[in-house]
Parts: structure tokens; sequence; C-alpha cells
């Protein structure tokens, strides 16, 4: 079981109720109990399990926003639970211990870095279409590619009667039987670069997503998730900042 203990003073200001440091004063003249007793200096609480009171009124945490990344395999549909029975995301987390929602999509059959959180705002920043965020995918088409191709790839596609904004398009790999490519977009139309190919005359035989506004997918493996480090959140919630000034 994980410990999910923090320090109390902690937990007080997560709480609104004051400063740590006003908390540890509180503290010491008695005025918090846990569990029915006076605290002290150094206790822990978990805050889900523990009773916290202050001045004899129980404290209750605020909500605690979580931020993860998945690798998602292919097969899995970007949803929390599926009318058709298909397997969805939400199975692939059940262990996170609080639930989530995915920040944008990502096909039925394309697989890589998604991110999800239960932070509403935090993803309606990064998701909305004047945010503009990049996002890298590796796709692997059944065919060689031109240079007329790449040209039109990058200079944007219709779909939907509306043009795709530019993009970068680089050739990573080419063998006998495919061409792996790399599409840096920013935006984030439904089935974009699977239109895209397709409209140029390219089979996508797989695709997957490798980053997402500088934040990279990296060696987690293919059905696995871990928590967003500090520096990844730094640089998130600056370029979802940045989107916001864009609306």
């Amino acid at each position: 079981m994980n410990d999910n203990r923090i320090r109390l003073q902690k937990f007080l200001s997560e709480a609104g109720i004051c400063s740590r440091r006003k908390a540890e004063e509180y503290i010491v003249l008695g005025k918090v109990k846990v569990n029915g007793k006076p605290a002290n200096l150094g206790d822990k609480v978990d805050p889900y399990r523990d009773k916290v009171l202050f001045c004899n009124k129980k404290v209750y945490i605020k909500d605690q926003k979580t931020y993860i990344m998945l690798n998602k395999p292919r097969g899995f549909v970007t949803t929390l639970s599926d009318e058709l029975g298909r397997k969805n995301v939400a199975e692939l987390i059940k262990d996170v211990g609080t639930r989530l929602f995915p920040v944008g999509r990502l096909d039925k059959d394309s697989e890589g870095l998604l991110l999800m959180t239960n932070d509403g705002e935090f993803a309606n920043k990064l998701t909305h279409p004047k945010s503009h965020v990049s996002k890298v995918y590796r796709v692997t088409v059944a065919e060689k590619t031109t240079e007329d191709m790449l040209v039109k790839l990058c200079g944007g596609i219709e779909i939907d009667g509306r043009k795709t904004l530019p993009c970068e398009v680089n050739v990573i790999e080419v063998k006998p039987d495919r061409t792996v490519l790399q599409f840096r977009i920013f935006e984030g139309r439904n089935r974009q670069i699977r239109k895209m190919c397709e409209a140029v005359g390219l089979t996508v035989k797989r695709l997957k997503r490798t980053e997402i506004a500088g934040v990279k997918l990296g060696m987690l493996k293919l059905g696995d998730w871990r928590p967003l480090n500090e520096k990844e959140m730094r640089h998130l919630t600056s370029v979802s900042q940045k989107g916001e000034q864009n609306k």
C-alpha cells in the first residue's frame, strides 16, 4: 500500500486553513487534533484516512490535482467508458487512485503519449484550438515519399473543407517496404495525420505520438503510466499560459 501521509502543517496549508508556519503555531497551542488526540509537531497524516480537527471543526483537504503521462497501446479508445465495449484508457490507470480524463485525443489505432489529469482548466488551456500546442508523431507509411508529397504535407492539406496549419515533416528512415516520417503539428483535429497522409497517397501502417509541447514520452513502457515531474509541469504550465494569451 502506498504511503500517502504528508506533514500535518502541509495538510492544513493545502486545506486553506493557514500558512505552514502558522499551522506550526496552532499545533503547539493545541488547537489541532488528529484522530481525537492532540497533534504534535512532526506528525504526519493521510489526507483520505485520518480525521483532523482544527478548533474542533473537521478539516477537509481540497481535491488534489493529478497529472500523468500514459504510453497508450493500440486498440484502446481514449475515453473513460465505451458503449461498444471496447478497451479504454481508464483500464490502464486503475492504480492511480483517482479519476482522471484524457487531455486531447489519440485514436484507437494509434499509440504513444497521452496526458491525463483531473484539472479541467489545465486541460482546456492545452487543447484549445488557439493554443497551437506542438505535438510530435513517428509515422510509418507503406509507400516511399516524394518531395512533392512532403511539400504538400508541410504547406497544409484541406480536410473536411478546411486547410490544416503548416507543419514540419521529415523523413527519418527509408526501407524497401516502408518509410518512417516525423510529423510536428500545431493543432489536434480528428485523425488529422491519417487524413493528411491519405490525401497525398500515403497509407499509414503505424502512428505513435512521442511528444507534446516539449514533454517527451521517453522510455516509458507501452501500457505504463507515470506522474509528470516538476520540470515537465512548469513547462506545460508555461505553454498553456501562452495559449491563454492567444485566445
